[in-house]
């Protein structure tokens, strides 16, 4: 893109360069249209708009669906929401349900697989970390916004939004990780 940015330009200052003094404000007009120039901005920008969009919309449907699941109970090596969730569990369903994306089983490695971002960039959909077991990456969730993140916190506890500006969470947050599609592995259990 930076490139059809520069060459845009380029051809703009060489046409401007060539135009004869004469030339009328429709002939320069015309410049941008007659050379494709013109098509060209318009499919990179509807190109950018259509990336954006997409984003937003996976972003929203994976918070949508995890919200979905409040309530549901927590269970230690729990996947489903018949059987219950624990943390990377339930972290796991979501993304293969709403993204079609299957995630390393423990929250370590869903962290290992994962890329790394600043808190300040956390998006809705993101993963968040924490140290719960006196062990790095040892529970997960997913980031919604505002500060929350929802998961299935502990044993005798349901999936509940939590705040992260908590003590508790404040102290044990360990790192914010984005999901790429090349990161997670499709179809594997």
């Amino acid at each position: 893109m930076r490139k059809s940015l520069c060459l845009l330009l380029f051809a703009c200052a060489v046409g401007a360069h060539a135009a004869p003094a004469t030339g009328s404000a429709d002939e320069m007009d015309k410049f941008p249209t007659d050379n494709g120039l013109l098509g060209q901005w318009n499919e990179m920008r509807s190109s950018v708009a259509e990336k954006a969009h997409s984003v937003a919309d996976r972003a929203s449907d994976l918070v949508v669906n995890a919200m979905g699941f409040l309530g549901v109970p927590y269970r230690r090596g729990g996947s489903s929401a018949e059987t219950g969730f624990d943390c990377s569990g339930f972290v796991r369903a979501i993304y293969q349900q709403t993204v079609g994306l299957v995630l390393p089983r423990s929250a370590n490695q869903q962290a290992a697989n994962t890329q790394v971002i600043d808190k300040k960039e956390l998006q809705p959909g993101d993963l968040v970390f924490f140290n719960t077991m006196r062990r790095a990456f040892s529970h997960v969730g997913i980031y919604v916004g505002d500060g929350k993140f929802i998961h299935a916190p502990r044993s005798g506890a349901e999936v509940r939004v939590e705040d992260m500006q908590m003590a508790y969470w404040q102290r044990r947050f360990d790192g914010a990780r984005r999901v790429l599609a090349p990161a997670a592995t499709t179809g594997q259990q």
